[in-house]
Parts: structure tokens; C-alpha cells; sequence
């Protein structure tokens, strides 16, 4: 993480903003980064109607995201493919409306190896439904562009709030 403050908004607040507003205002540092973000050392940097990027660290000065073979494990990208694909489903919601991933499916192209360095997840949406939104991502290496995996998400959109 970048230094950002970590926490949780009200879900009153939350409800009130569209899901584009929100997240800008995350990028922007007016609202709290979500805890996992701080977990697993990774930040949202950017956000446009159907699109959500996240970016962050691994290798030799993040080795808790290693595995037993000493390379980076795959629930990382798993977990950051499952992010973006979230955030850009959250740009195109109405204000009073959330969602939860109902399916993630991810193809692992090649190992984060101990040399890891800056990571990009980018997801953009597919198909956007009242109900069911879909999107797709990609974590690459931001500095080489090389492809370490890539999948797609569904998600289920519902009121919150009391919305």
C-alpha cells in the first residue's frame, strides 16, 4: 500500500454515492481503502465507467504472498482478478446498489517469480444487466506488460441500504 488510510465506510454513506463516485473518491484518498487492499499490499489507482485498476508489489520485499515453491502464490492474482473485475462492475452501478462475485474463473498464464515486481490488474466490463454484470481482467507486469494470468467474473447486483 501507498500509505492510505484503511477502513470502512458506512453503508449509509456507501448507499448514497454511485459506485463510479465511490471508488474515485477512494482513489482520490477522501474515503478509506478497503482493509484487503492493505493485506495484500495493493492499491486502486484508477476508475472510469467500466473500468477499475489496481496496482502493487511482490518479490523479494513482499514475501508473504510466496508459496511453498518460493514463487508468488496464485490466490494473489486470483484475489486481485476477482478486485478489478468487482471494481469495474462497482463504475457502472446506480447509487443505493452493490454487488457480490457469484462466479470468478481465471486462467494462470505464468508464475509471479521471486523477482516480481510492480503488478497491474486492470479489469473493464462486458455485459452490463440489472441484475447480472460481467467483466473481464488481466494482472500484468506494469512495467513489461507480461501477461501472469487472466479471467472473467459474474455479479450479482442487489440493493443496499435500505435502498
Amino acid at each position: 500500500m501507498d500509505g492510505r488510510r484503511v477502513g470502512l465506510v458506512p453503508v449509509e454513506e456507501m448507499a448514497r454515492l454511485s459506485g463510479l463516485e465511490f471508488l474515485t473518491r477512494i482513489v482520490a484518498g477522501e474515503l478509506p481503502a478497503p482493509p484487503m487492499a492493505a493485506t495484500l499490499g495493493f492499491a486502486l489507482v484508477a476508475v472510469e465507467r467500466g473500468r477499475g485498476a489496481m496496482a502493487g508489489h511482490t518479490g523479494r520485499s513482499a514475501t508473504h504472498h510466496y508459496n511453498p515453491l518460493g514463487t508468488v502464490h496464485g490466490g494473489l492474482a486470483m484475489t486481485l482478478l476477482d478486485s478489478c473485475i468487482g471494481c469495474a462492475v462497482q463504475t457502472v452501478l446506480a447509487a443505493g446498489l452493490g454487488y457480490t462475485s457469484v462466479e470468478t474463473k481465471v486462467n494462470f498464464t505464468r508464475a509471479i517469480g521471486r523477482d516480481g515486481g510492480p503488478l497491474l490488474a486492470e479489469g473493464r466490463i462486458v455485459s452490463e444487466g440489472r441484475r447480472i454484470c460481467t467483466a473481464e481482467g488481466r494482472l500484468v507486469g506494469a512495467e513489461d506488460g507480461r501477461l501472469y494470468a487472466h479471467g472473467t467474473g459474474t455479479c450479482l447486483v442487489f440493493p443496499i441500504g435500505g435502498a
